[in-house]
């Protein structure tokens, strides 16, 4: 006769799989029933235009979640990724235009502006994330508040740049600009692809690499990751790192959509890219996540967006509410997970 506590073992066991199995499958289910439903409630949601549509405005979160999963992955959080989108952005037209003007009476070619440009954001975003994980790890203060600090930081110096307005490209230079945005490869806007891409990154180096491997370890149990000689502050670092240039990529594609740059940019991106990652099945207090989860999460989002502005189910103005739900519900599943 086998012992009642092999036979609960085995129950509880059963039931982690199935658990297991809900979160991997639930987001694909889930947006899978939602384009259905969408479909009967609005034949216009179906169609090409309309998906390359929602696709490409998810894009800009989705580009920045993946480098968010990393975070929450490894334990932390960042709250600050909307401010340093909007401060990026700022930047970047502030000084395009002013390259634009000439530099010491010298004219310096449009072309080399946007690259100039692109590269600016990247190096922004590279060292924003850095001073993150820096002040997270080595200062030993809560990510809740690094990140929650340097929001207002990047909001009020984005407003303080613009002097309270806004920062607005050159039309000269949106019209060269304009292409990275407004392009299509194959018949798919080129801000799918850069999409395409950083998640295929992504995955592969979650997945298939040592780095991301400890990652993983760092979130499920931080002590023991130190015991077992993981370089846990490094990493840490590092994946702030790779969420800023996250950010940045996405900024670099968002910037020639408006060609400007104002205090309200970015607004409730945070909120966005949280509610993607956690929606993919990855797990709050960290140690699981996938990053096609991840996508699965930022586009089921945009599809329910998608649906209230076709159907007017509910007012466009409550969009951040049903995220803000959605996070909130998804969390309480969670419990006890990690």
């Amino acid at each position: 006769m086998r012992p009642a506590h092999t036979e609960d073992t085995k129950q509880e066991s059963r039931l982690s799989a199935f658990s297991r199995f809900l979160f991997d499958i639930g987001p694909l289910i889930g947006l899978i029933a939602l384009c259905i439903g969408g479909t009967l409630l609005n034949g216009d949601f179906s169609t090409f235009d309309n998906a390359m549509n929602v696709l490409t405005r998810t894009s800009f979160i989705g580009i920045i979640a993946v480098g968010m999963t990393f975070v929450i992955i490894s334990g932390s959080i960042d709250l600050s990724v909307g401010s340093m989108a909007a401060l990026i952005a700022g930047s970047m037209i502030y000084m395009m235009n002013a390259l634009l003007h000439g530099f010491h009476g010298h004219a310096v070619p449009p072309l080399l502006i946007i690259a100039l440009g692109i590269l600016l954001a990247l190096v922004f975003g590279a060292l924003f994330g850095f001073a993150h994980g820096v002040l997270v790890t080595k200062g030993r203060i809560e990510p809740f508040i690094v990140t929650l600090g340097t929001l207002g930081i990047f909001r009020a110096l984005l407003t303080w740049l613009a002097d309270g307005g806004a920062l607005t490209l050159d039309n000269s230079l949106v019209d060269l600009y304009g292409p990275v945005y407004y392009a299509s490869i194959l018949h798919i806007p080129v801000p799918i692809w850069v999409f395409l891409i950083v998640s295929a990154g992504g995955a592969i180096v979650l997945n298939r690499t040592v780095f991301g491997r400890h990652v993983q370890a760092i979130g499920s149990n931080e002590q023991v990751a130190r015991y077992a000689a993981i370089r846990v502050d490094h990493v840490k670092i590092a994946t702030y790192v790779l969420l800023g240039l996250c950010v940045a990529v996405a900024t670099v594609l968002y910037v020639p959509r408006l060609g400007s740059a104002t205090p309200t940019t970015g607004i409730l991106w945070e909120l966005e890219a949280i509610a993607a990652v956690v929606v993919g099945g990855t797990a709050l207090k960290g140690g699981d996540g996938r990053v096609i989860g991840t996508v699965i999460g930022a586009i089921l989002l945009s599809v329910i967006n998608n649906i209230l502005n076709l159907t007017s189910i509910i007012s466009v103005y409550l969009n951040a509410a049903v995220q803000g739900a959605v996070i909130v519900v998804v969390a309480f599943l969670q419990r006890g997970r990690r």
